[in-house]
């Protein structure tokens, strides 16, 4: 019989989301509905996939909630923050990504999540103009203010435990700086001499939750928890943190294309990949220096598949210098697909004795539609992973994810195939639910 030594999840679980926009509305419908029994949660592995346990005679697949315990739907209380102060139902009828017959049977539900005040800066979301923000005169102010809201939230509805995730806009690309980021002394400090430039909001609302004790997921590509400061806290905090930016459709296909060519020893020239999208995110991202901070994560995908110095015929031809294929990624915006995303990949590829050849990929994917399971599975596997006892950076969450995050001050490099992820979150099943963890990633 194993033996697992995860706390079972009793009492309720508050997931508080920061963005109350397409995302973060149609994971809420998408769970009020699947709770009437309206609607499946199709897309999400915690709901359906299932993990081979056991070898031989001893041989078989169960859902993940047969493994371990996880939180059950039922259980779920949902808060949030936003600049614009409409409730949850009136933000869902305004993304028009569902219908209003999916979103009308739990109009009641809907209504009654009011965001509270956002802790916001401007300067990070130029094209952001809403009025229901706090009033902070510090960063660190900031932090005490976000850390009262997930208390009060926490006794208000009787919540056992929280996740905080944000679903909200892509901030300003903020560049690592060793002097603010790598300690949390340091960050603290900058926090209370409200440095602006240094400390983004999205890293008070990781502090605050961290400090809370609840696990901390960032959905946008920021520089919020990739940073050593943070690391500390969380170890510090004995909490789990996963990031970065939700793998929803372009990078899907990515990581899991670029592993057949890498497999099949295909060379590779060029791979360009360009996106259109409307909604508040394809607002944001019409901001260069916002497009800067997703431009980095898209593009970390591929290169820690298809290495050229590991494969120099294959993959150190293409670009300017002819050290590397040549990649390209490109966002924009484009009002009239709202949230319906349209991402077109060109992929130039050589064979046998250097002859070229092309594959086209064009996914017409629906952004909040392939975000929202994304945002179901890593509530609840982080709040698995808290009552497991791991905490600090949880590398098994990286097949949601566009950014795994890494050690990059230790040289770890990010683990971006899609099929050596999935290993990797099979493993951390099995072992959190008393099993052996018997697959090796190569």
């Amino acid at each position: 019989m194993n033996q697992s030594k995860t706390k079972p999840a009793e009492g309720k679980l508050g997931i508080m989301i920061v963005g109350n926009g397409a995302v973060a509305t149609t994971f809420m419908t998408g769970v009020f509905m699947a709770r009437k029994g309206l609607t499946k949660p199709v897309g999400s592995m915690t709901q359906y996939d299932k993990i081979r346990v056991g070898k031989g005679q001893d041989k078989k697949y169960l859902k993940y909630d047969e493994i371990v315990p996880l939180t059950q739907l039922k259980d779920i209380v949902f808060g949030c923050w936003d600049v614009y102060p409409q409730n949850a139902y009136q933000a869902a009828m305004y993304a028009e990504v569902l219908k209003e017959k999916d979103i009308e049977p739990v109009r009641d539900e809907l209504e009654q999540i009011c965001p509270m005040p956002a802790a916001f800066d401007k300067n990070y979301a130029k094209r952001l103009d809403g009025d229901n923000v706090k009033q902070c005169n510090t960063r660190w102010e900031m932090v005490e203010m976000l850390r009262e809201d997930i208390r009060r939230f926490k006794a208000e509805k009787e919540c056992a435990r929280i996740v905080v995730l944000w679903a909200a806009s892509t901030e300003i690309y903020v560049p690592i700086e060793k002097k603010v980021h790598y300690r949390l002394a340091d960050l603290e400090a900058a926090m209370k001499a409200n440095d602006r430039k240094h400390i983004a909001p999205s890293m008070c609302y990781a502090y605050a939750a961290l400090s809370e004790g609840a696990p901390f997921i960032m959905g946008a590509p920021n520089t919020t928890v990739d940073i050593p400061a943070m690391w500390e806290l969380a170890e510090k905090t004995h909490m789990p943190i996963a990031g970065k930016d939700f793998k929803t459709g372009q990078t899907l296909v990515k990581s899991g294309f670029a592993p057949i060519i890498g497999t099949r020893c295909l060379g590779l020239n060029g791979w360009f990949s360009t996106n259109i999208l409307g909604n508040r995110d394809g607002l944001v991202l019409d901001e260069p220096e916002n497009f800067r901070t997703k431009e980095v994560s898209k593009l970390s995908t591929l290169e820690t598949i298809l290495k050229p110095d590991v494969q120099p015929d294959l993959y150190g031809h293409g670009n300017d210098e002819d050290t590397q294929y040549f990649h390209k990624v490109r966002i924009n915006y484009y009002p009239p697909r709202n949230d319906n995303k349209e991402g077109w990949d060109n992929i130039d590829i050589f064979g046998w004795m250097g002859y070229p050849m092309q594959v086209k990929i064009n996914f017409l994917c629906r952004d909040s539609i392939l975000a929202a399971p994304l945002c179901l599975d890593l509530c609840l596997l982080s709040d698995l992973a808290a009552r497991a006892g791991q905490y600090g950076i949880q590398r098994f969450l990286s097949f949601f994810l566009k950014s795994p995050m890494h050690d990059y001050t230790q040289n770890e490099e990010a683990v971006n195939n899609l099929y050596q992820q999935y290993t990797m979150l099979k493993n951390a099943i099995r072992e959190m639910g008393g099993y052996e963890a018997d697959e090796e990633i190569d």
